[in-house]
């Protein structure tokens, strides 16, 4: 007899999401959250298209780090973390914790200053008034490379500044990730 889930529940979403294993490919960056079968993947009570950028930025960072894992699994692990049945997303003070969980040590504060490799996550537009969205970040000499951007962009976006590549949104925390003899470029 087959088991039967609730439709968003963590284990729907995690058996949904790994009969789409075959994407996005084992261990390579995810842009463009809306693009291709990840989108199709579930958070909650949504697919990732909507809701799923802070699944996307913790996967990225440990691919980054070289200590891939299934989108899948992060997001299993994430849907502890999910805000009104993760039709909200995820709760942005907790991915540190899943980023701890991980393997990755991180310290949270509200500026990327200095930070080589981070994660931020800030208002879309006014704060409270608009979405929240959560990038992967990495330092590129005078540069920053923003890793999923934005929903349909397929590519890493390079900006001069964190302040740029936020726009006028405010941020709400920044997630610097500890530099760890094992990082890869």
């Amino acid at each position: 007899m087959e088991k039967f889930f609730i439709k968003g529940s963590r284990r729907y979403n995690l058996r949904h999401n790994r009969e789409r294993s075959q994407s996005p490919e084992f261990g390579k960056m995810i842009n463009g959250q809306g693009l291709g079968l990840v989108a199709k993947f579930r958070y909650g009570i949504c697919h990732m298209s909507f809701n799923g950028c802070e699944v996307i930025a913790v996967h990225n960072a440990l691919v980054y780090l070289n200590k891939p894992r299934t989108l899948a699994e992060i997001s299993f692990y994430m849907e502890r973390f999910r805000v009104l049945f993760g039709f909200f997303g995820c709760n942005a003070y907790s991915i540190g914790k899943a980023l701890r969980h991980f393997g990755v040590e991180n310290i949270r504060s509200k500026s990327a200053d200095g930070a080589e490799t981070f994660i931020v996550t800030f208002w879309t537009k006014r704060p409270f008034l608009s979405e929240i969205h959560t990038v992967f970040c990495v330092r590129n000499g005078q540069s920053i490379d923003v890793y999923n951007r934005y929903n349909n962009c397929p590519i890493v976006r390079r900006y001069r500044s964190v302040k740029e590549a936020v726009g006028n949104g405010r941020i709400i925390a920044v997630y610097t990730i500890e530099k760890t003899e094992e990082i890869s470029i």
